[in-house]
């Protein structure tokens, strides 16, 4: 799945979307684990893109952050004196 078509999607589905991929993640480790998986590189690609349905949701959260007025974590530094 590419990072187009992640964005192009709800909050609902996102959600939906990450727990289908960290299911199937954990199938193919499973798969691999007996010696079932016939493509190496499928655990791959799943990995890139939990990583990337994370990174939008992420960039969305920063968003919203943002809107509300306030930084959320992003930009907060401490003074030590």
């Amino acid at each position: 799945m590419k990072v187009v078509e992640i964005r192009e999607l709800d909050g609902a589905r996102l959600q939906k979307e990450l727990a289908d991929q960290e299911r199937a993640l954990l199938n193919l480790r499973f798969r691999k684990a007996t010696l079932q998986l016939p493509d190496s590189n499928a655990v791959h690609k799943t990995k890139l893109t939990i990583s990337r349905i994370k990174t939008v949701i992420r960039e969305r959260q920063i968003v919203a952050a943002m809107k509300r007025g306030g930084e959320g974590d992003e930009g907060k530094q401490q003074s030590n004196g």
